[in-house]
């Protein structure tokens, strides 16, 4: 390694003129090994990347020496997260030195690769919605990149997690399409838009900035209409501690608000069969009827398509007894509109046919009761607000205005929550007067379903909460 060590330095010495050429042949390790009969392949490639950076470190190190005037030290940095391309700064010059092919470049020769790359994968992936300046499209909704108070709040972190896992419903992920290096030469490749004009803080946004994104396909059960990409596969969850409140009643704390007791816990999948049209399955257990829920949802207006509002239309069908009896038909319109980009509002008017009143179910088939069926109609409001770019507050009430006297309704089903939301996943947790997730069973509330009168008003609230995950 020393002899290494001083035939690198011997070389940096003689021909330091021509150094970047010299270093490249130097770094190409592996011919000094092609003559030895008793080296293969693979051990001339382990004793080269041995050999390497201690060679780069002492040829940086006797290139800067030579000057009898004090010089700063070289400086060596990684280009990207790839960790295949090094920024060599000696004597204020940077130089590219790619790892893999052992090749040296000035860094200030043309157009930089990263940039270049950076910008042959932005006019080939992203300028379709994007536009081919970076200022968005209108009708696609996109941001446009070349305002410096956008650029301002989008870290290159943030900037590299959205190109690598999209946006839900509004952008696709590119993580298998693009590796690390080509992720990073697209993001400095956007933050280029901000600097490439000197009028670019003057210029205002193409796109309408005011579009709320929500986090999950529901508040904390009312639905959001949130559309997703062709393709997706989505996971639902949710839990309801239903059997304690978690505001009244002694030594709350003691269980935990009522998070010691038993939790319904239903699960579901959501599929994009297209950009428009969905389809999902839901099962809550059977202490509250082991009903199974098929749904289809189709995205009629979308604000990103510059219409006025949001509209989606779903239709489902609930089955209790794992789809064997107490059928439920579903007609759902889900309207949204934003109100800043920080907030919307929700109006969602359903249709229940031979709806069931909500009563505990039971562990074994034939205790499941068979309630009449009651057609009801229920009007659902909520409201979404951020108090931070990835936390909102959740608000919800659901009055049904027919059939809720039947149904033993009296007072309206809401709830509160706080959400945390990011590119792939929520995660939500509130109070709620309601067991119920199904479409027909979440207007209905703990007054019936553990028969006490007093559970659906605000010192019957308890816990719950609902986690959303995009696995694909």
């Amino acid at each position: 390694m020393r002899n290494s060590l001083s035939r690198g330095s011997l070389i940096a010495r003689r021909r330091c003129g021509k150094w970047p050429r010299e270093l490249t042949q130097f770094l190409q390790l592996g011919n000094l090994f092609s003559s030895s009969d008793g080296c293969n392949g693979r051990m001339r490639r382990n004793i080269s990347h041995l050999c390497f950076l201690p060679l780069l470190v002492a040829f940086t190190f006797d290139a800067a020496s030579q000057d009898t005037q004090p010089q700063p030290a070289p400086q060596v940095s990684y280009v990207d997260a790839s960790h295949s391309t090094l920024r060599l700064n000696v004597d204020g010059r940077q130089y590219l030195v790619d790892v893999a092919t052992g090749t040296v470049r000035p860094a200030n020769a043309g157009a930089q690769p990263p940039l270049q790359n950076g910008a042959d994968v932005f006019n080939k992936r992203c300028a379709g919605c994007h536009g081919a300046d970076g200022r968005g499209i209108v009708s696609t909704g996109t941001p446009n990149f070349t305002s410096r108070d956008l650029q301002a709040k989008l870290t290159d972190r943030q900037i590299a997690e959205t190109i690598r896992n999209g946006r839900s419903g509004r952008m696709p992920a590119f993580g298998t399409k693009l590796d690390d290096q080509q992720i990073s030469a697209l993001t400095a490749y956007i933050r280029e838009f901000s600097s490439s004009s000197s009028t670019a803080s003057n210029v205002q946004p193409t796109t309408n900035s005011g579009i709320y994104q929500p986090g999950d396909d529901v508040l904390f059960t009312l639905p959001t209409g949130r559309p997703v990409d062709e393709h997706a596969v989505i996971v639902n969850f949710s839990h309801r501690f239903a059997y304690d409140s978690a505001v009244s009643g002694p030594a709350r704390g003691a269980e935990l608000f009522g998070l010691d007791n038993f939790a319904i816990s239903s699960f579901g999948l959501r599929y994009g069969v297209t950009e428009r049209l969905s389809v999902d399955v839901w099962r809550s257990p059977s202490f509250i009827g082991r009903p199974i829920q098929l749904m289809a949802a189709y995205n009629i207006f979308d604000e990103h398509h510059e219409n006025p509002f949001n509209l989606t239309l779903r239709v489902s069908v609930e089955g209790q007894d794992n789809f064997r009896k107490n059928y439920t038909e579903n007609l759902e319109a889900v309207f949204s509109r934003s109100l800043t980009s920080h907030a919307q509002i929700y109006f969602v008017p359903t249709a229940s046919f031979n709806d069931r009143r909500l009563v505990q179910g039971s562990l074994v088939s034939d205790q499941i009761p068979d309630e009449p069926g009651i057609n009801a109609f229920s009007l659902g409001t909520g409201v979404a607000v951020d108090i931070r770019p990835t936390v909102a507050l959740l608000a919800e009430v659901i009055p049904t205005v027919v059939g809720g006297s039947e149904l033993g309704i009296h007072r309206p089903a809401f709830s509160f929550a706080i959400q945390k939301k990011l590119y792939r996943h929520a995660f939500t947790f509130g109070l709620t007067t309601s067991p119920g997730t199904t479409v027909s069973q979440r207007a209905g509330t703990n007054a019936t379903f553990l028969n006490n009168p007093s559970a659906d008003t605000p010192a019957g609230l308890f816990l719950g909460f609902d986690l959303t995950r995009r696995i694909y």
